[in-house]
């Protein structure tokens, strides 16, 4: 029955398991262990545990389970493996399926922590990596080649918005036989259908608009239930980055009002860019959901909206920047997104801090550059506090 419910629906009740006691709410199973009646039951479960048996918390636990099932459902998943965090997924489901050897294409313009696994952790044991310009379709024909294992990419980059056509570089790689992983945090559950237009596995940072309330880590890989059992859970289970079930709860609490949330956002999103288009002290306004982004027919066709998070870049670099974060009074300065609240980040100094100057300057990174996470505020309060900001500058 669960397939045949529209989104918003299986947000709130898919994947639901109910104690003896009948709970709303659902229950916290709070146990990193579970007993067994007889030692014959122990081994049983050793060798094959059902869907609804559990050995130990990091193999499985009732309320991860409730989380993954929803979200799988919710996503258009066979099956999902919920983590202690975002970058707990992305490590985790390229190296459960990764070994010296192997070949990845991935777009450049990538996460600074995404970065640093591509680069330093994979290539470390042996992987070797090819970077390409995630918008040029050319690069990634040119990348991809017969003994490529898997192609990498986030589906709206941070913090430039460069958006991937993620049926396009599908259609490549499975030319060759090579799996394709997205990241889609910033298009979130809500605008996405990346498994539809050909992503294998698709992953979360949970921390985001999942939980969208600042109040735990988590993340999830999402794929097939052969990929994430065979491949993802063994891997998951004897390294220890699972989700706990606090946080499992936190997140199924948080999927009940993704949707309502994230249009919310993405309205405003979309109307505080249009405020500040062409405003005489940007050099530019980044946001996918404009005409004027190089890639909105794409957009529209991918997502079919802009999503919730729009970069700006102020004339004046870091002092302007800087001017410009300290005299905004409704939205926040922090380095998470996702966020009931508006965030704004400065990535050159924070979240991109660690890269080159000539690896910033590629991907578009300026010292005047602000990434800003709109929240669920009240528009015009909004739109008049970043307005009275920048006639601060």
């Amino acid at each position: 029955m669960t397939k045949d419910l529209k989104p918003r629906t299986r947000a709130v009740h898919a994947g639901s398991r109910r104690s003896q006691y009948g709970e709303v709410s659902e229950a916290i199973f709070l146990t990193q262990g579970f007993v067994y009646d007889t030692a014959e039951q122990a081994e049983a479960r050793f060798i094959e545990a059902g869907p609804d048996e559990f050995i130990y918390a990091r193999y499985g636990n009732p309320t991860v389970a409730m989380f993954e099932e929803r979200i799988a459902a919710l996503e258009g998943a066979e099956d999902a493996f919920a983590t202690a965090s975002g970058m707990a997924a992305v490590s985790g489901a390229l190296t459960a399926m990764l070994k010296a050897g192997d070949h990845v294409v991935s777009a450049r313009a990538l996460f600074g922590s995404c970065l640093y696994v591509l680069e330093e952790i994979l290539t470390r044991y042996g992987v070797e990596v090819t970077f390409v310009d995630g918008a040029d379709i050319a690069q990634w024909r040119a990348a991809i080649r017969d003994d490529t294992t898997a192609v990498f990419f986030e589906s709206l980059s941070n913090p430039t918005l460069q958006v991937v056509d993620i049926e396009a570089v599908s259609a490549l790689a499975h030319a060759k036989g090579a799996k394709v992983l997205v990241d889609n945090v910033f298009a979130t559950p809500v605008w996405s259908r990346a498994f539809e237009q050909g992503a294998d596995v698709v992953i979360y940072s949970a921390t985001k608009h999942i939980d969208g309330q600042g109040r735990a880590l988590g993340g999830v890989i999402l794929g097939s239930r052969d990929f994430i059992r065979k491949t993802v859970e063994p891997y998951m289970k004897h390294t220890g980055g699972s989700m706990s079930p606090f946080t499992a709860w936190v997140m199924l609490k948080g999927l009940e009002t993704l949707d309502l949330r994230v249009r919310a956002q993405t309205a405003n999103a979309t109307a505080l860019a249009q405020a500040l288009q062409g405003h005489p002290k940007l050099v530019e306004v980044i946001f996918p959901g404009l005409e004027t982004h190089a890639q909105h027919a794409l957009v529209k066709r991918q997502m079919g909206q802009g999503g919730t998070v729009l970069s700006i870049d102020l004339k004046g670099g870091k002092n302007a920047a800087f001017a410009f974060l300290n005299s905004i009074e409704v939205g926040v300065i922090s380095n998470n997104l996702g966020d009931a609240k508006t965030i704004l980040t400065h990535p050159a100094t924070t979240t991109h801090q660690r890269l080159p100057q000539e690896q910033k300057d590629a991907l578009g990174i300026t010292d005047g550059l602000v990434r800003i996470s709109v929240g669920i505020e009240d528009q015009d309060d909004l739109v008049a506090d970043f307005l009275q900001a920048l006639e601060g500058v």
